[in-house]
């Protein structure tokens, strides 16, 4: 059993080396534990740095590909050098490194496949109350788009069973919490959540510049995904609010038609253009929800088909299209040299 830890790093020079040494070698019912950089096109000495703390792997990439691209990049090295199990975790050392086994253990047990590390968002000392209020209530937003229950939606410290991370194919470029977790609960992944603390603030946070552009984002990447994933509920949606109000207009017609004399007529042809707007535009989105039920099974088995293109590719040891320093063989070779 291997468990790999990856870190995607962006200029983490000085945070990367208590990450790591927070990082437990050995975990219970767990074999080998092993370490994996991914440096996003870092122009300080993120790499040198890591090999000088003795990580097992680096990823390097020439140029900043975003979170999303580094995260996703370190799924695949991890998957190509034989993980059983990955743990992400952040290069700024927010999250407890000691925390890990928690993450862990359900995915030993067999209780889960995707396991969320959820910080206490109401006891957070660093948190305001203004984004422990949008943090309680993204988190519930998810959950109920993921069909599931997770507390602290936007964490970064999670775990994957090698299977669970198959499935993984993370299209935003922004960041990967919320859209792979609504991919992992739409899908037949069993997502749980393990209680984990955090340390002292470090830095700033990069992702994002102020709460209201992260909000736009994440509220953007939230119903992008609903449309992937829930077609037919969003714009059946749509369309009964569109029929309802082309429905009431009309009535409004038919009533001025039978009831009131044509001489007090106030409202006619604009109320019965109103009306069939709305119909028409019930008829679109009800067409748009067919087209996008359509789409969402052909996503289903796109995905299916992902998966064993993986499975496939990893049996045959075929060299991934990404660059992976193996660091144990780098410090042998200078050893002997």
């Amino acid at each position: 059993m291997k468990v790999f830890v990856q870190i995607p790093c962006y200029n983490e020079e000085h945070t990367l080396e208590q990450t790591i040494k927070d990082i437990p070698r050995k975990i219970p019912g767990v074999d080998q534990v092993l370490i994996l950089v991914s440096d996003d096109g870092s122009t300080d000495g993120t790499i040198e740095k890591a090999k000088e703390l003795g990580v097992d792997y680096i990823v390097t990439h020439r140029r900043n590909m975003g979170l999303a691209r580094n995260f996703q990049s370190a799924v695949e090295a991890c998957l190509h050098l034989g993980a059983d199990i990955i743990v992400n975790t952040d290069g700024d050392n927010q999250y407890r490194g000691d925390h890990i086994p928690r993450l862990v253990k359900p995915i030993l047990d067999g209780e889960a496949d995707f396991v969320v590390g959820c910080r206490d968002i109401k006891g957070h000392e660093e948190f305001s109350p203004i984004k422990k209020s949008l943090q309680l209530l993204g988190s519930r937003a998810v959950s109920l788009l993921s069909n599931t229950n997770i507390p602290d939606a936007t964490s970064g410290f999670r775990a994957f069973h090698r299977d669970a991370a198959m499935q993984l194919n993370v299209l935003n470029r922004f960041s990967y919490t919320i859209e792979t977790l609504i991919q992992a609960g739409n899908s037949d992944v069993r997502v749980g959540y393990a209680q984990i603390g955090v340390n002292k603030k470090t830095r700033e946070s990069r992702l994002f510049k102020s709460i209201p552009e992260f909000v736009s984002r994440q509220l953007s990447t939230m119903l992008r995904m609903f449309l992937f994933y829930s077609p037919v509920k969003f714009f059946a949606a749509l369309t009964s609010v569109c029929f309802i109000l082309a429905f009431l207009f009309g009535l409004r017609v038919i009533y001025h038609a039978y009831f009131i004399p044509p001489e007090d007529w106030t409202i006619k042809i604009g109320t019965l253009a109103i009306s069939g707007i709305f119909t028409i535009l019930g008829f679109f989105t009800m067409t748009m929800g067919v087209i996008g039920s359509n789409l969402a099974s052909t996503r289903q088995m796109l995905t299916k088909m992902q998966v064993q293109m993986r499975h496939e590719a990893l049996s045959k040891k075929l060299p991934p299209s990404l660059h992976i320093i193996d660091c144990a063989k780098e410090r042998e070779k200078n050893r002997k040299v």
